[in-house]
């Protein structure tokens, strides 16, 4: 298969679809890999590397599209890329349709196929191919938020970990998955007061469990969330349903009980926040303030730690990667059902219930898609 990696183009996103290890891989498995120029220039990957990997270097991203079946990315194509898409490619990244209704339509109209890395689910449960992002952009939202929370950002002017004969600052956690987790990790390494919401109780078990008494955690209630946000330095939005828009778990009416100079950061951004009063923002400007509160909504958190990201995110994806290479788009996802949870669009149609309902879209399920192919 014919498969194609674009420069990112999205504000301050430094990652790259595959890294100079995974075409080697590719290559291996007589697969041919066309890379645009600096393309893995943010990871510290030239052109030279692409090159001794066994990829062919393309000028600009209209010719890695003219060529290649498969196109790998990271973020979601710009309105440039989208032009680029033809009914043969197969797109694979993250994608978080359910709020970016331009985006999908975009893209339906094109005739691709799309997967979304973001609803791949593994056989036990979870999402395999989403962790490694939210792994990182949850210890990176305790980075993000403690730097806001410094006076000369718009913050209280907080120290996270307080020294002794001051009190840590309170970091209220929405989300005990794997965002939350991760946050809390490095919350409790900071020496801050935790406190983690999520209604399932085994989620909570498992907290307890890990942490001990360095997390307090707690169900979810209304009565909860609008309590221990209004005592937060620093309230943390991780909540995820797949494939659909996240839920606005804080109002705005909620802002007015916050200590001023408090921050929120919205991990869920991606999927429309779980704060209302949220908007997307960007690693050039991530904050704004609201009724005196910080937010920070960057919709890329990873990007800024893209070594990093870009091979965690390449050692979850390339054995996807590989399937569909190897079989055939069509034949890997009817064989991997988890795989085909994936599939987001596909001959101009939803294939994904939460998506099409976020969108408002008939849901047409993959298996059928896959049937009439």
């Amino acid at each position: 298969m014919k498969i194609g990696v674009p420069k990112e183009t999205k504000n301050h996103e430094h990652r790259v679809g595959l890294t100079p290890d995974a075409v080697r891989e590719l290559i291996a498995h007589h697969h041919s890999v066309i890379v645009e120029t600096g393309a893995g220039l943010g990871i510290g990957a030239k052109d030279a590397d692409y090159e001794q990997a066994g990829a062919t270097i393309a000028a600009d991203a209209s010719k890695v599209f003219e060529i290649a079946e498969m196109i790998v990315k990271v973020k979601e194509p710009v309105a440039d890329e989208r032009t680029l898409l033809r009914p043969h490619h197969l797109l694979v990244t993250y994608l978080h349709l359910a709020a970016a209704p331009d985006l999908a339509a975009d893209i339906l109209a094109s005739g691709a196929t799309a997967i979304a890395y973001e609803t791949v689910t593994a056989p036990g449960g979870g999402l395999p191919l989403l962790a490694p992002m939210s792994e990182v952009a949850g210890r990176m939202s305790i980075q993000a938020g403690a730097s806001a929370l410094e006076k000369s950002h718009g913050g209280r002017g907080v120290l996270l970990g307080g020294v002794p004969g001051v009190e840590p600052g309170r970091v209220v956690i929405l989300g005990g998955g794997t965002v939350g987790n991760n946050a809390a990790h490095t919350a409790i390494g900071l020496g801050a007061d935790v406190t983690i919401l999520d209604k399932s109780l085994s989620v909570l078990r498992h907290l307890d469990e890990i942490y001990g008494g360095r997390v307090k955690t707690l169900y979810a209630t209304q009565d909860a969330i609008e309590r221990l946000v209004g005592q937060a330095d620093l309230v943390i939005g991780a909540v995820l349903i797949p494939g659909a828009a996240a839920p606005k778990l804080v109002t705005r009416k909620m802002l007015a009980t916050m200590k001023p100079g408090a921050v929120i950061v919205d991990v869920a951004i991606d999927q429309g926040g779980c704060f209302e009063t949220s908007h997307p923002t960007t690693h050039t400007d991530p904050t704004y303030i609201l009724d005196g509160i910080v937010h920070y909504c960057v919709a890329n958190m990873p990007g800024a730690v893209s070594r990093t990201a870009t091979y965690a995110l390449n050692a979850a994806t390339l054995p996807v990667i590989l399937a569909l290479a190897n079989k055939g788009w069509r034949e890997a996802l009817k064989d991997d059902v988890g795989l085909r949870a994936g599939l987001n669009i596909c001959n101009g149609q939803v294939t994904h219930p939460k998506v099409a309902e976020a969108l408002g879209k008939k849901y047409m399920p993959a298996i059928t898609q896959l049937s009439e192919i």
